[in-house]
């Protein structure tokens, strides 16, 4: 099957590296919560003002550690997702389309759930949390699925 979208294998172990990294960082961020490691000027789009609400366009200090954490998560997460296998055939894109479609799925019900049970700033951390359960679903059950399904693992002979 020529699937346009997806990149070559190789692609998939750097994937696994920048995710492995960016998944330690974001721990390192939720353990060490309000710290000044990586603290720079950035550019914000919007920024707060304090009481007095929300700024546009402007150059804050923050800890840019959490924010690089994202993304070597969902770039390491993107490079895993959208990497050929080895033998990339129909077969494998169905699985790959089952993965996708759970891992799509139980993102919606989570953020379901979170809007009618969950309130104020926990919601907000559901929200952060929500950005990362497409890869951290579709990832394992993709992988489940072809390891369940290999040759080797079938009684066939």
């Amino acid at each position: 099957m020529k699937s346009n979208f997806l990149l070559p294998n190789r692609f998939k172990p750097v994937g696994w590296i920048v995710f492995f990294i960016g998944f330690l960082l974001s721990v390192l961020c939720i353990c060490l919560q309000d710290t000044d490691i990586l603290q720079t000027k950035v550019f914000a789009l919007f920024y707060n003002i304090g009481i007095l609400g929300v700024g546009f366009c402007g150059i804050v200090e923050n800890s840019i550690l959490d924010e690089i954490a994202a993304v070597m998560i969902i770039i390491g997460g993107v490079l895993i997702m959208f990497s050929k296998e080895k033998n990339e055939d129909e077969f494998v894109a169905s699985l790959r389309l089952n993965a996708l479609s759970w891992a799509v799925l139980i993102n919606c019900v989570v953020l379901l759930l979170a809007v009618v049970f969950v309130y104020d700033f926990p919601f907000f951390w559901v929200l952060v949390g929500n950005m990362f359960t497409i890869p951290m679903i579709f990832i394992p059950r993709f992988y489940w699925l072809l390891h369940r399904t290999s040759p080797k693992n079938n009684d066939y002979d």
